[in-house]
């Protein structure tokens, strides 16, 4: 008879949960925890707690101290970065994107670099009943569509670009969109703003009718974000 395996004490979404519950125990003036206060605080047992800290102080998350109390470490503050430059692109980009959707009639959205994706970061919806089914978060291949050539473009290109990218039929058949690349300070490539909607509405040709605001608005935003043109 073949024994089953035992499982692990620390697996999946229970995991997950765990290391979850170790991180929050950690609360504003606590420079640093016990096992002991871990413990009392999460409910765990302490050898439940000790692997834990291993994985959390591999990937930068905790440090153990010489005295074997733990305190959260520099990938806390990290991530803390990007969700503050998150906030502060949001206020940037999300009053253009109203501009725009409410100056085009069509989706406005806002498009970031996630490995092999393109993904969804900012989005304000048509008007129109007949519009995309797509929500912030969601993500898209790097493929032929607008966005996707937008957020491939290095700067010299990009900058230059005598009108925006268009699209239609590249990811969804029943769709085109228009887009321009987004440059930061360092004309660095920030994202994308994209201009969405049916194919049998944003046409190519219509797509003209918004080229001069899509233009000036892609500017404005850039120069919100600290970008100064050659020479400028």
């Amino acid at each position: 008879m073949v024994k089953a395996r035992p499982r692990p004490a620390v697996n999946g979404v229970a995991s997950a949960d765990r290391v979850l519950t170790v991180l929050t125990a950690f609360q504003i003036g606590d420079s640093s925890l016990s096992l002991v206060e871990l413990a009392e605080r999460t409910g765990l047992i302490k050898s439940t707690i000790m692997r834990l800290m291993v994985s959390l102080e591999s990937y930068g998350f905790v440090t153990r101290m010489s005295d074997g109390r733990y305190q959260l470490a520099s990938e806390i503050m990290r991530l803390n970065t990007v969700y503050q430059e998150s906030l502060d692109l949001e206020r940037h980009v999300m009053p253009r994107l109203h501009y725009l959707a409410e100056q085009t009639g069509e989706t406005a959205s806002f498009y970031v670099r996630h490995g092999a994706y393109r993904l969804c970061q900012y989005r304000v919806n048509s008007a129109h009943r007949l519009r995309l089914d797509l929500q912030p978060g969601d993500m898209r291949p790097m493929d032929e569509a607008a966005g996707a050539q937008a957020l491939r473009a290095p700067y010299q290109t990009g900058i230059a670009l005598p009108k925006p990218y268009y699209s239609r039929g590249a990811t969804d058949p029943h769709a085109s969109s228009m887009a321009l690349p987004i440059y930061g300070a360092q004309q660095e490539l920030v994202g994308a703003l994209v201009i969405s909607g049916p194919a049998s509405r944003l046409t190519e040709e219509s797509a003209q009718n918004f080229r001069e605001v899509f233009f000036e608005t892609a500017r404005d935003l850039m120069r919100s974000l600290g970008h100064k043109p050659d020479g400028a």
